[in-house]
């Protein structure tokens, strides 16, 4: 007997309905087909397997042996394939699975665990993988259902969503810092200054600090003791009074309105596109990834 190829499921499957109505007629009747086309069907497998599977009379139809032995083998195939496909039904129709997000730190504390902690709580058979990467991560390649970035840096292909408000950059420094030293009052001034840079894991280059005014855009290299590739160290050395850093604005909210942190050039720091979740475009959503998406969408 030669190996079945997957073009003979359907021969299967006809032959498993046809042994357990013991009817041509019965049997195609309950697949929708022609009681001819159904026993070219028999005709066809028994062919291809060289031995006969059904005894036929006037009256009835009856496996044979073979056919029997046959059935007691697909018949638990076939039911493993029905509650599989009912499986994936009830996962198309209630939020089921886990969904994979690569997003930085401070997405994943600012936003995304705040309004996903409730929706795990509430879907119990929803499952959430958030993996922190400071770099560029290709979500196809590695398999994530999406990815969490600055609306500026989406690739266009991408389906983007907004998750998250404009952000602001802060640049700041500890008041002891500033003791015998003036504050810059615009960004060509901070050639004068002790800056903390910060080392981009995605590009492996020191972070330009970026300013803008009256539609005039500055970049800046900055230079200091001191360069760190964490966000969060680098607003410690500035607390310890290291020199100036630049870092996102609701960082340091707490540390200005505290006094801890004296926030300078803030005139030359306009909002910027905020976070956005992005997953290709030929993606067919999930329940589930529906639900995260949703629950995720900014509506400030």
């Amino acid at each position: 007997m030669t190996a079945m190829h997957r073009a003979e499921l359907p021969d299967l499957g006809a032959f498993i309905v046809v042994a357990e109505e013991r009817s041509f007629t019965r049997a195609a009747a309950r697949l929708g087909t022609s009681q001819s086309a159904l026993s070219h069907m028999m005709r066809r497998l028994e062919e291809r397997l060289g031995v006969r599977l059904l005894t036929r009379t006037t009256r009835s139809v009856a496996p044979t042996d073979a056919g029997l032995r046959l059935l007691e083998t697909l018949r638990p195939a076939f039911d493993a394939i029905d509650e599989g496909l009912t499986s994936l039904g009830e996962m198309r129709n209630k939020p089921a699975g886990t969904v994979r997000i690569t997003t930085s730190e401070h997405a994943a504390r600012l936003i995304l665990w705040p309004r996903l902690k409730p929706l795990l709580a509430e879907y119990p058979d929803v499952g959430l993988e958030l993996s922190i990467d400071a770099g560029f991560v290709d979500i196809v390649e590695q398999r994530f259902d999406a990815g969490v970035r600055l609306g500026e840096a989406i690739a266009r292909d991408m389906i983007a969503v907004r998750i998250g408000p404009e952000l602001r950059m802060a640049c700041v420094a500890a008041p002891a810092y500033f003791v015998g030293r003036d504050m810059p009052r615009v960004p060509q001034d901070l050639a004068q200054h002790r800056c903390i840079n910060m080392r981009m894991a995605s590009t492996g280059s020191l972070y330009a600090w970026e300013f803008e005014k009256n539609g005039r855009q500055l970049n800046v290299r900055v230079e200091g003791p001191l360069t760190i590739n964490s966000s969060p160290l680098v607003l410690e050395a500035a607390r310890d009074g290291l020199g100036l850093c630049m870092v996102v604005e609701d960082a340091v909210i707490a540390d200005v309105a505290s006094g801890r942190l004296v926030r300078v050039l803030e005139d030359w720091c306009p909002p910027f596109a905020g976070y956005h979740l992005y997953y290709p475009s030929r993606r067919q959503p999930t329940p589930a990834f529906a639900l995260v998406v949703d629950a995720l969408r900014y509506r400030g």
